[in-house]
C-alpha cells in the first residue's frame, strides 16, 4: 500500500504552516497526539489528506484554536484507517456511517471524514490528484487543495457553526490557486450556493471583487436570470436540511416541504 500515498505528482503550492500561523489547541498534549497519528498514517501508506483548520491556516495564514484534526479520505479507506488505529490500541467510533468516524486518545481526537454530512461532497480521486504538499510536525503530508477546501466548506451553515468566513478568506488569499472551472463542476447541482458565497465575498471585500473571474459570475447570473423566467416547482421543496437537519426540521415535519429526498405537498397555485 505504500505506493498509494505517494503516487502521482503533487501540485506546487505556496501553502505552508509556520509556527505563527499554526492552529492552537485547548489541551497542550493534543499536538503530540496529532503528530504521532499523522506519523502512523504516513507510515501505513493509506491515502489521506489534511483538512480543517490546518488547511485553512496553510492557505490563509490565519491562526485559531481548533478542537480536533480533520483527516479526509475516500470512503473505502475510512474503515482501513479506523481499523489501523483500533489495532494500535486507540479508541475509535463510527459516529455516522454515511460520512464520519473518530479516533480518540483520552480527551483528544481526530475525525476521519469521507463525505459531507449531507452527502453532497464525497471525497474522490480528484481530491488527491489536486492535493498540495506541505510538511506538518516535520512529516511530509498532503493537504486538501484550495478548490476542494472551498467546496467542502460551502454547506457548513448551521445555527452553531458557519464556515462562510473560511470560504471568504480562502477566496481572498488563495484565489490564484483555485480552479474555478472545477469548482463550478463540483457545485453544478447547487450553483446557487456558489453564487451566494461569491456575492458574500464581493460584499465583504468590495475592493477585491476582481478575484472572482468575470466569466464565472456572468455564468451564474445568467442561470439566475433564466431561472426567474420559469414557473415555480409543483413540489414544495426545502433544501435547508442540506445545511442543517435541526434548523429546517419544522419545514419538513410541519409545513409540508419535501426534503432533499422524498415527497412533500404539491403547490395548489
Amino acid at each position: 500500500m505504500a505506493a498509494r500515498q505517494g503516487s502521482g505528482s503533487i501540485p506546487e503550492t505556496n501553502a505552508s504552516i509556520d509556527a505563527k500561523a499554526a492552529p492552537t489547541h485547548e489541551h497542550p498534549e493534543a499536538e503530540a497526539f496529532y503528530a504521532t497519528a499523522i506519523g502512523e498514517l504516513a507510515a501505513s501508506g493509506l491515502p489521506f489528506l489534511i483538512a480543517g483548520a490546518y488547511a485553512v491556516s496553510a492557505y490563509t495564514g490565519i491562526s485559531r484554536e481548533t478542537k480536533d484534526l480533520d483527516i479526509f479520505c475516500k470512503a473505502g479507506d475510512s474503515t482501513r484507517i479506523l481499523a489501523l488505529f483500533k489495532d494500535k490500541g486507540y479508541a475509535v467510533e463510527v459516529e455516522d456511517d454515511r460520512w464520519l468516524g473518530k479516533v480518540f486518545q483520552g480527551r483528544n481526537f481526530f475525525d476521519v471524514i469521507f463525505s459531507s454530512s449531507n452527502g453532497a461532497v464525497p471525497v474522490g480521486d480528484s481530491w488527491f490528484e489536486h492535493a498540495c504538499a506541505i510538511e506538518l510536525f516535520g512529516i511530509p503530508v498532503r493537504i486538501i487543495g484550495p478548490t476542494e477546501l472551498v467546496w467542502s466548506k460551502s454547506f457548513i451553515q448551521t445555527r452553531h457553526r458557519y464556515d462562510g468566513a473560511d470560504v471568504a478568506h480562502l477566496l481572498l488569499r488563495a484565489h490564484d490557486q483555485i480552479d474555478w472551472q472545477r469548482l463550478l463542476v463540483y457545485m453544478e447541482a447547487h450553483w446557487e450556493v456558489l453564487l451566494v458565497h461569491l456575492l458574500n465575498f464581493r460584499w465583504i471585500y468590495p475592493s477585491e471583487r476582481a478575484h472572482v473571474p468575470e466569466w464565472l459570475l456572468d455564468e451564474l447570473l445568467d442561470r439566475l436570470a433564466k431561472q426567474r423566467e420559469l414557473p415555480p416547482s409543483h413540489m414544495k421543496i426545502c433544501r435547508g436540511r442540506m445545511y442543517s437537519l435541526a434548523d429546517y426540521d419544522f419545514d419538513v415535519g410541519e409545513w409540508g416541504f419535501a426534503d432533499v429526498g422524498g415527497d412533500g405537498e404539491r403547490r395548489n397555485d
